[in-house]
């Protein structure tokens, strides 16, 4: 009898199983929107394929026109990991690479200069031991 059950059971689930995942025609239609620019419709899209470099692709075009350089080039990277050999991906990357390298400041900063030190100033939290406080 439990066999049965076990068998009834498992029948139900797998008949609800095509209706839970989505339909075609929207996976079709999120695909081309976001071939088309729109970044939320990218990630409808990635939602049912997310291992799919071409939506990926278009899903870092989309961030590039919006200005999110940073969120475009993690998205690079990750086609490039998915799809390596995809036609302009490097060139890609090393233009948004080159473009936030020259955002950033300097890595080291500027060093004192002669004049500060001959001022003769001295900034510190010590006093010296001949003068009470």
């Amino acid at each position: 009898m439990r066999r049965w059950a076990w068998i009834m059971e498992s029948a139900a689930v797998a008949c609800l199983l095509p209706s839970l995942a989505a339909p075609a025609s929207t996976v079709n239609t999120d695909s081309e929107r976001c071939r088309t620019g729109s970044i939320d419709a990218c990630y409808d899209a990635i939602r049912w394929k997310p291992s799919d470099p071409s939506l990926l692709l278009s899903l870092g075009d989309a961030q590039l026109r919006a200005n999110r350089t940073k969120d475009a080039l993690r998205t690079y990277q990750r086609v490039a990991a998915l799809a390596p050999n995809t036609p302009g991906i490097g060139a890609k990357i090393s233009a948004l690479e080159a473009k936030s390298s020259a955002k950033r400041p300097p890595a080291n900063p500027p060093l004192r200069t002669a004049s500060a030190d001959a001022a003769g100033k001295r900034y510190s939290n010590a006093a010296p031991e001949t003068q009470s406080h």
